[in-house]
């Protein structure tokens, strides 16, 4: 296992990702390779499918109990979609849950994501090293808040 791979020290049982597709973005070529790689480096993955409402995210991330929820949205709407998850978990009780953004996010809205909890905001071309590695360097920090 190469050190992109490792699991961070605390954790007894696979890190357990949900990755989901928000909205009316049915491109999910993206999100699946994203799956596999994650599948790939010892996570346990859970795809939400495609056309998910934040509502339906929040809840499979309960269900689910994850400890990372990973978004994709490629048509623009990641301001508002994304915040809203986050919001949403925040109010059935998944404060400690990493919440990582992808798609075509402009780099003056990846801050503003940021200040709003949401991490990483990776873009198209983003190797899948970088996301597993920022998923394996910040999911303690956040169980741990």
């Amino acid at each position: 296992m190469s050190a992109q791979q490792e699991q961070p020290q605390n954790f007894h049982r696979p890190i357990r990702v949900l990755v989901s597709k928000l909205g009316l973005d049915g491109h999910d070529r993206g999100a699946l390779v994203i799956c596999r790689a994650l599948r790939d480096a010892g996570f346990e993955v859970i795809y939400s499918g495609l056309f998910c409402t934040p509502e339906q995210v929040a809840k499979i991330a309960v269900d689910e109990d994850v400890d990372v929820v990973a978004m994709s949205l490629l048509n623009g709407a990641h301001l508002t979609i994304f915040p809203k998850v986050a919001r949403l978990l925040k109010e059935r009780g998944m404060e400690n849950v990493l919440i990582v953004g992808g798609g075509i996010i402009p780099e003056h809205d990846k801050r503003i994501l940021e200040e709003q909890g949401i991490t990483g905001n990776f873009g198209p071309g983003t190797s899948l090293s970088a996301i597993i590695d920022h998923i394996n360097m910040n999911v303690n920090k956040v169980k741990n808040t």
